[in-house]
C-alpha cells in the first residue's frame, strides 16, 4: 500500500473514531440503519437506555437481532415471539417517520423518534422521558385533587343553600340570617378562580357564579335564563354535548375544549360535571366546575419545545468539535498542498474546489454552533437603530425593484450588549426569508422600538419581565401554518426546494438571540404574512469607540526572512490536527514543542523555560483541559502569548484574557491572533 493510501486510511480511522466519540457524548440513544435493516452507527446511550449488551452492537448487525432480544426477555408482552419480531421487522422495513412512546417493563418511559434519511437509511433517537411523564402525572393528580375539593365544597355550599331555603319556608323570622348566608356563599364561590354552576336534569341552570358574567357576559342573578348553547356557541356546544349526556346518566366526566369569551379572546377550558342523584339512583342535576387551563397548556408546550431545542443543541454541539478537527486537518493539508510547485497544474481543477467545499463545511458547523449557543461572540454595547439602519446600504441594491423595503426605527436611544456582526447576519437571514416568502413582489418592513414586557408575555417568551429592544422583520408573504412554526428553528428544517437553502438561517437567528440574553418570537398565519421579532435586553453602558487594530502583515513576516519568533508549546490530542497546526507555527518562525494531552502540557510548563507561546486545544480527554493549561501558563508570568483553539467551547465567557481561535483556521488567521497579543 502506498504512503498516500496509508494517510487516507489513517484519516478515515481518525474521522470514524471522532464521530463515534461525538455520538457517545449525546445523552439520547442513537441508531442509523441502512436499507437492509443493518446497523451502520449507534452510541452507548442506545445500549444503556434499552439494556442491550455491548457485543450486540457492531457495524452490519441485523436490527432484527435487537427486536428478537427484546421479545425473548418479554419486552413486547407474553405473545408469540416470532409474531412479535415479524411485525416489528415489517414496520421497520416501511421506513416511515414515527414518534412514539414505549414503557419498558422496568417502568422507564422512552420516546422513540425515527426519521428516514434518503439514500442512507433510517435514523432513530431514543429519549428517557420518565421524569417528564411522572411530573405530568403529578400535575394531573394535583389538579384532580383541587377540582375534587372545590366540587366537594361547592356541593356542601349548595346543600347548605337548600337547607336555608327550607328553613325560610318554615320560619320567616330567620329571613335575615338566610340572606346573610346566601351572600356569604356567593362571596365564596365568586372568589374561586373558576366557573361554578348547577343545572337540573332538564338543563336549566339554578346557579351561576360571577365568573360566567366576567367570561361570557351572562347575568348570575338570573341563572334560569342562562343557555350554554348561546354563550358557548353552537359549534362548541355540539362538541361538549355528549359529555353532558354522559353526566346526566350518572357518570362523573371531565373534558377539555376551546371557548371564545365575550371580548373575543380564546380560552382553553377544563370542565368537570359531577352528577347529583337521589337514593334511587335518579340524576336530578349536575354541579359544573370549569378551570381556565390556557396558561398551563401553553407552559407545557413551551417546556416540550424547550426540551426539543435543548436536545438538538446538545446533538449539534457534541458533533461540532469532531467535525471541526476533521476540517482543520483537511483544510490545513490542502492549503499546504496548494503551495507545492509540482501540483500547480492541479490547483484550479482539483485543489481549489476541495478547499472551497471544506470551507462551506466549516460555515455549516459555525451555523450549528450558533444554534446551540456555543459560537464565540465579539460583544460590544451597540446602538440598535444605528446597527439596524446599516442594513439598508447592505441589502438595498441586492433586492429586486418589485420588492419594497421600509425601515421604521423608533428604538433610539436603545443600547444592547451583543455582537453587531451577528445581529446583522440575523437580520440578513430574516430579510432573505421574507423576500422568498413574498416571491420578490411584496413588502418588507423592519421596525425597532423599546417595549416593556409584562409578566404574562415575558413568561410566554421565557424571559424576565422588563424593558427590551424589539427588532421586527415583517412581510406580507405566504405565511406559515402552526406545524411549520413549531419546527422553524430546527437545524436543517426548510420549506425551500432542494438546493435553495441549508435550513440553518433561522437556527442561527435563534442561537444568536438566546446567546445574547433574548429570544425570537414568530407570528404568522397562512396567507397573512409573517413577523419575526428579536427581543434583546437593554444595556445602559456606553459603547466603545476605540478604532479596530490594524490587520497584521503576514507577508512582511515572510519578506523579513521568517526570523525566529521563539519557542511555542502546542497542546492538541488529535495527531493529524497537531501536525497541521505545527506546520503553521513552523511557517510563522516558531520552534515547536508538542504535548498530546493536558497533563503532559503541565509537565512541560513546569520543566521548560523560555517559552514564548502556548497554543492549546480547549476540549481534550483526561482530567486536565485546555482552560487549566492556559491558566497555568498565565501563572508562570513570563509567557508572552497564550491562546486557546477549539471547535466547540462550552464556557467561552469564562476565558478572560485568553484569545480564542475557532477551528478550522488558516496560518494567516493564527498569525493575526498571535500578532494581536502585545509582547
Amino acid at each position: 500500500m502506498t504512503t498516500a493510501a496509508h494517510a487516507i486510511d489513517n484519516t478515515e480511522t481518525v474521522r470514524e473514531g471522532s464521530l463515534q466519540a461525538g455520538l457517545d457524548l449525546i445523552d439520547q440513544g442513537f441508531t442509523l440503519i441502512d436499507e437492509r435493516l443493518r446497523v451502520v452507527a449507534w452510541n452507548t446511550a442506545f445500549l444503556r437506555l434499552l439494556d442491550f449488551p455491548d457485543h450486540m452492537a457492531y457495524v452490519g448487525a441485523p436490527f432484527e437481532s435487537f427486536m428478537r432480544f427484546n421479545a425473548e426477555r418479554g419486552e413486547y408482552g407474553d405473545g408469540d415471539i416470532e409474531t412479535a419480531v415479524r411485525e416489528r421487522v415489517e414496520a421497520a422495513r416501511a421506513f416511515k417517520t414515527h414518534d412514539i412512546e414505549r414503557t419498558r417493563p422496568n417502568g422507564t418511559v422512552l420516546r422513540v423518534h425515527g426519521v428516514p434519511v434518503p439514500g442512507h437509511g433510517f435514523v432513530t433517537l431514543y429519549s428517557d422521558i420518565t421524569q417528564q411523564r411522572q411530573s405530568e402525572n403529578l400535575i394531573r393528580e394535583q389538579n384532580a385533587l383541587l377540582e375534587s375539593r372545590v366540587a366537594e365544597r361547592t356541593s356542601e355550599l349548595m346543600a347548605t343553600n337548600d337547607q336555608l331555603r327550607e328553613a325560610l319556608s318554615q320560619k320567616r323570622q330567620f329571613g335575615e340570617s338566610l340572606e346573610r348566608s346566601e351572600a356569604q356563599m356567593r362571596l365564596i364561590t365568586d372568589s374561586i378562580p373558576a366557573l361554578v354552576a348547577y343545572f337540573d336534569a332538564t338543563l336549566v341552570y339554578s346557579y351561576t357564579n360571577r365568573g360566567y358574567r366576567d367570561w361570557f357576559g351572562v347575568d348570575p342573578n338570573r341563572p334560569e335564563q342562562v343557555s350554554a348553547r348561546e354563550f358557548l356557541g353552537l359549534d362548541t356546544y355540539t362538541r361538549i354535548k355528549p359529555f353532558i349526556k354522559q353526566a346526566l346518566r350518572g357518570e362523573r366526566v371531565t373534558f377539555e375544549y376551546e371557548a371564545t369569551t365575550m371580548g373575543g379572546g380564546k380560552k382553553l377550558l377544563r370542565t368537570s360535571l359531577i352528577p347529583e342523584m337521589k337514593e334511587t339512583g335518579q340524576v336530578i342535576g349536575c354541579f359544573e366546575l370549569t378551570f381556565d387551563i390556557t396558561q398551563e397548556r401553553r407552559s407545557h408546550e413551551m417546556l416540550v419545545q424547550a426540551q426539543k431545542m435543548e436536545a438538538l443543541g446538545q446533538l449539534t454541539s457534541g458533533l461540532s468539535h469532531d467535525f471541526n478537527n476533521i476540517l482543520t486537518v483537511i483544510l490545513g493539508n490542502l492549503a499546504a498542498l496548494a503551495n507545492q510547485p509540482d501540483v500547480k497544474h492541479h490547483l484550479d481543477e482539483f485543489i481549489s474546489p476541495a478547499i472551497e467545499a471544506a470551507r462551506r463545511g466549516s460555515d455549516l458547523i459555525k451555523g450549528l454552533l450558533a444554534f446551540s449557543r456555543q459560537q464565540p461572540m465579539a460583544c460590544t454595547v451597540v446602538d440598535i437603530d444605528a446597527c439596524v439602519h446599516s442594513m439598508d446600504k447592505l441589502v438595498r441594491h441586492t433586492l429586486p425593484e418589485t420588492l419594497s423595503l421600509t425601515f421604521a426605527l423608533q428604538a433610539s436611544p436603545a443600547r444592547c450588549e451583543l455582537d453587531a456582526h451577528q445581529l446583522q447576519n440575523a437580520l440578513l437571514n430574516l430579510i432573505l426569508n421574507a423576500k422568498d416568502a413574498t416571491e420578490s413582489k411584496g413588502h418588507i418592513v423592519i421596525r425597532s422600538e423599546v417595549q416593556a414586557l409584562d409578566l404574562p408575555h415575558a413568561q410566554r417568551l421565557n424571559l424576565p419581565a422588563g424593558p427590551y429592544a424589539c427588532v421586527a422583520v415583517g412581510d406580507d408573504g405566504c405565511g406559515m401554518d402552526a406545524l411549520t412554526q413549531s419546527r422553524v428553528f430546527e437545524p436543517f428544517f426548510t420549506t425551500k426546494r432542494v438546493g435553495q437553502g441549508s435550513g440553518l438561517g433561522l437556527s442561527m437567528v435563534y442561537g444568536f438571540a438566546r446567546q445574547s440574553g433574548g429570544t425570537v418570537e414568530v407570528a404568522s398565519e397562512p396567507g397573512t404574512g409573517t413577523t419575526v421579532r428579536l427581543w434583546l435586553p437593554l444595556n445602559p453602558a456606553p459603547s466603545s469607540d476605540e478604532p479596530a487594530p490594524d490587520a497584521p502583515d503576514l507577508a512582511a513576516h515572510h519578506q523579513a526572512g521568517g526570523a525566529s519568533q521563539g519557542l511555542a508549546l502546542l497542546v492538541e490530542d488529535d495527531l493529524n490536527v497537531r501536525k497541521v497546526v505545527r506546520r503553521h507555527l513552523l511557517d510563522l518562525g516558531y520552534a515547536v514543542i508538542e504535548a498530546e494531552n493536558g497533563q503532559e502540557a503541565l509537565d512541560i510548563l513546569a520543566q521548560t523555560r523560555g517559552l514564548n507561546v502556548v497554543l492549546s486545544d480547549f476540549v481534550m480527554p483526561g482530567a486536565v483541559d485546555g482552560q487549566q493549561v492556559t491558566r497555568q501558563a498565565q501563572a508562570h508570568g513570563h509567557i508572552a502569548k497564550v491562546v486557546l483553539m477549539s471547535g466547540y467551547t462550552p464556557d467561552v465567557h469564562q476565558l478572560k484574557g485568553v484569545p480564542l481561535i475557532q477551528k478550522p483556521f488558516t496560518r494567516e488567521q493564527l498569525h493575526e491572533v498571535l500578532q494581536s497579543i502585545p509582547n
